[in-house]
């Protein structure tokens, strides 16, 4: 019997509202849809955006995420098709080594330990959140100028202003601190795993994520890859998004999920 279930799981600076049109995407095509927020992230935009430094975000953990998105599964009668984006990427390899999904796929997807690069447009995009010179008790805010290079940088402008003002929120520096420990047993079977990548992404190059891809060669199990032209780090609110969301529901049919 195919999953039908799907829970999404947001990335960095964001909230479940960075979902709105997938759930309703998928849920057209017959699937029942969750996007839970991150803990403390149940809230509007801008009220995340006034409590900021919160004292709270600052102390948000990776480990936190994960076992919040974990438990959520867990109330489910079946076992859930999980997609996530950018960190939600990362937490979805971590949720397959639990065993607890019929199948992942992970957008643009942060990197686990033992993955890395230097190109430039890595380090540039993440140096800001992982710099050791800035206490990580201490919530980052991320500014629309990085927003633009990091995020959206092949957007139109007024199409980059919207997706900041309607997505955007502070972040804690402990969770890509975290990340950078984030051990993936790369032989140790799983279910289905599409990882999918943007040509145009800054903050995560689609050569990163082939370098993810190509350590699971370890692995009998099933890991796909894929690599949209153009697209940025947040391809799931760029134009033509429609045309990933149906690549990824083709590849789940494809593969009996």
């Amino acid at each position: 019997m195919k999953a039908k279930n799907i829970v999404f799981i947001h990335g960095m600076y964001m909230n479940s509202l960075c979902w709105e049109h997938w759930v309703t995407y998928c849920q057209a095509k017959g699937y029942t849809c969750l996007a839970p927020d991150w803990p403390g992230r149940d809230q509007l935009i801008d009220v995340l955006r006034k409590n900021h430094p919160d004292p709270l975000l600052g102390q948000l953990t990776l480990n936190r995420v994960l076992d919040h998105f974990a438990d959520t599964i867990k109330t489910l009668d079946e076992k859930p098709i999980i997609i996530g984006h950018s960190m939600g990427g990362l937490v979805v390899q971590l949720l397959l080594q639990r065993d607890l999904a019929a199948a992942g796929v992970a957008i643009d997807s942060a990197p686990p330990l033992g993955v890395f690069t230097t190109k430039w447009s890595f380090l540039k995009s993440n140096w800001p959140h992982i710099t050791p010179f800035v206490s990580q008790n201490s919530p980052i805010e991320m500014t629309f100028e990085r927003f633009q290079y990091t995020f959206v940088n092949s957007f139109p402008l007024a199409e980059q202003r919207a997706a900041y003002k309607r997505y955007v929120v502070p972040e804690s520096r402990r969770i890509p601190r975290n990340s950078l420990t984030a051990r993936v047993d790369f032989k140790k079977s799983h279910p289905p795993l599409l990882l999918i990548a943007g040509s145009a992404d800054n903050i995560i190059p689609a050569s990163l994520i082939k370098s993810n891809y190509t350590k699971y060669k370890r692995s009998s199990s099933i890991t796909d890859f894929k690599e949209f032209a153009g697209r940025t780090h947040f391809i799931i609110g760029q134009k033509n998004w429609e045309e990933v969301a149906e690549y990824i529901l083709e590849w789940l049919n494809e593969r009996g999920v």
